[in-house]
């Protein structure tokens, strides 16, 4: 007859094998059948899950009946998991329902609180496909859980040990760290569920407080953690939190840079080498990107601050910087939620201050933004060349027109705007002149219409001097006015390109005839 300790130790077996296919041996899995090792998971737990019921059957010792039921209760989680993974969420939904129906009674105990927060995770992730506030309760009972659970300070028990026969062999620390690091999956999962809800803000604070915890556990992926500090930059600066996105755009550098320092440790050029490196140019480019995206943004923004409030700006616009300041009547999230928005691990002011948070008052600002913006457009074009991605290398240029536009803006000299168009008409022609209309027709029409803007603005500065003027023009300036003319001519691809210069030729004819 087969003991006890027998059946466990095959039970344990049994579960490294399933943390194999599930972890291991499914990112092998051939195109063509790509759950095949889930499905061989499945079998095994199905078969795990009998052996266990036959075992609750039986008489035996209050311990080893704990011990079945945090194995029976992890096994139908499992069963679970896979069935979600493989699309067939009704079944996954009964496993993960018999799973909360075996440790109901413990749910809080150190034998199952991993069990318990896992399961309430599933149930989220089920859920968000059908009832986002729903999905939101068993979020919010995890994470509640979890905070309750802390305060006892008692030690967990992993899971793959209560499939151990002895507990004695648990490692709490390791214990401790998995539980951690469910907790943040909850808080991640519960980010995603309030982005759906419309509930941007405090998506954005879930998001920041997973990096911060995955920073703090010194578990992450370094191209992951930036381009997601990077992506949720983009929301802060959207939202004029112009000091929260610079602090989440260093941070990710910063990451990036000290990733590029690991690689440059490696003594073995090999492919995998080659292939690390060409993943880390490539998303450090992107950042590059959200870098220019910032300048740009900043500039703009500025500028509309400025257009809106002509009057004693400092008292009568409201509009800051900085989230922390944001009216919040009416939000779900706090002021010290958004004070909190620092990653306090990493020692990055000095980086940091390379750039300012603060709207632009002045030319010197806008300069200073613009030199910045510089290094950052010169490492995005090195990678998204015009040969290679010729769609991103005309929306990076795009955006640099965009950024002289601005910087223009608070230029007073009409001449140094006049020279700063100029640039901006060298950048773009030479752009549409070496791609191929057949394929980039919808990049080509922009940039023609932004052409036509442009030299239009030109146009402007100098009919405005000739007004101002009491001379007669001489050739010189009307044969560069008439050059102007026929620039904007050349690109009127667009009805407002006809409108515009109507406007503008009548006035240059009605004045050079008086």
């Amino acid at each position: 007859m087969t003991s006890i300790k027998e059946v466990f130790v095959d039970l344990h077996e049994k579960y490294n094998k399933v943390m194999k296919l599930l972890t291991e041996d499914s990112k092998l899995d051939p195109d063509n059948e790509p759950y095949l090792s889930k499905y061989s998971a499945r079998q095994m737990l199905i078969g795990m899950k009998a052996n266990l019921e036959n075992l609750q059957k039986n008489h035996i010792e209050s311990i080893e009946r704990s011990k079945i039921t945090g194995m029976l209760g992890a096994v139908n989680l499992y069963l679970g998991i896979v069935s979600i993974d493989v699309d067939e969420m009704s079944t996954g939904e009964s496993y993960l329902e018999k799973c909360h129906e075996i440790i109901k009674d413990h749910l809080n105990s150190s034998e199952l609180i991993m069990v318990t927060l896992n399961m309430y995770n599933q149930f989220g992730i089920l859920w968000a496909q059908r009832d986002n506030e729903k999905s939101k309760t068993y979020l919010e009972k995890a994470e509640k859980l979890y905070l309750d659970y802390k305060k006892s300070a008692v030690p967990p028990v992993d899971i793959c040990d209560l499939f151990n026969y002895s507990f004695q062999e648990n490692n709490t620390e390791i214990a401790w760290k998995n539980l951690a690091k469910i907790h943040t999956f909850t808080l991640y999962y519960l980010a995603q569920i309030y982005g759906s809800l419309k509930d941007a803000l405090k998506s954005s604070i879930y998001c920041h407080i997973t990096l911060q915890r995955q920073l703090d556990s010194n578990d992450y992926d370094p191209i992951d953690w930036a381009l997601n500090a990077a992506t949720l930059s983009q929301f802060f600066m959207e939202k004029n939190g112009f000091k929260q996105a610079r602090h989440h755009l260093t941070a990710s550098s910063y990451i990036l840079t000290k990733y590029e320092e690991e690689l440059n440790r490696i003594s073995e050029r090999n492919e995998t080498y080659d292939a690390k490196m060409e993943i880390f140019n490539h998303r450090s480019a992107d950042v590059a990107r959200c870098w220019v995206k910032y300048g740009l943004l900043l500039l703009i923004k500025s500028k509309e601050r400025l257009l809106n409030h002509t009057d004693d700006i400092d008292v009568n616009c409201s509009i800051s910087s900085d989230l922390s300041f944001l009216n919040l009547e009416d939000s779900t999230v706090t002021s010290r939620d958004l004070k909190s928005l620092k990653f306090s691990s990493l020692n990055i002011d000095h980086y940091e201050n390379k750039i300012t948070d603060k709207f632009i008052l002045t030319m010197q600002d806008a300069r200073l933004v613009f030199l910045n913006m510089q290094t950052w457009l010169h490492k995005a074009e090195s990678y998204y060349s015009l040969d290679n991605f010729a769609s991103d290398h005309i929306e990076i240029v795009q955006d640099k027109s965009q950024i002289y536009l601005n910087v223009a803006f608070f230029e007073d000299n009409p001449e140094n705007q006049a020279k700063i168009h100029k640039r901006r008409i060298d950048l773009l022609e030479n752009v549409v002149n070496n791609v191929n209309p057949k394929y980039y027709l919808q990049y080509c029409r922009q940039i023609w219409f932004e052409l036509g803007q442009t030299y239009s603005e030109m146009l402007n500065i100098k009919s405005d001097r000739l007004k101002e003027s009491s001379d007669r023009p001489s050739a010189h300036i009307l044969t560069k006015i008439n050059h102007l003319i026929e620039r904007i001519l050349q690109k009127q691809y667009q009805k407002k390109f006809l409108m515009i210069l109507k406007k503008l030729s009548f006035k240059l004819v009605f004045m050079l005839v008086l």
